[in-house]
């Protein structure tokens, strides 16, 4: 790849963030390339475009804060989504639940 073809994909990459607010697993899936890909792009952007290197910072900062709640949605939908044809294990209790006697 040329070294145009790469500056001007950072570019792309950052305006993309910066409109969509996408993470960067999001931005690399959209784009075809790997996370890693991103990250080395958004660095070249600071040279580049300092002004949208702000403004994508800006994005990832909050997506980063915001990753805790992602990760327990995508937790709870797997859950919710889960066979039930494969009951809980019974030997797993809740802390709650009262001591059942043996």
């Amino acid at each position: 790849m040329r070294t145009g073809d790469a500056d001007e994909r950072a570019m792309e990459i950052g305006r993309y963030i910066a409109g969509s607010g996408a993470t960067v697993r999001a931005t690399a899936a959209v784009f075809g390339v790997s996370k890693s890909t991103v990250w080395k792009d958004q660095s070249k952007l600071r040279r580049q475009a300092p002004a949208l290197w702000r403004e994508v910072q800006r994005v990832l900062q909050k997506n980063k804060a915001e990753r805790h709640l992602r990760g327990g949605e995508a937790t709870r939908r797997k859950f919710l989504h889960q066979s039930p044809s494969h009951p809980p294990d019974p030997a797993a209790r809740s802390c709650t639940a009262p001591a059942q006697p043996v």
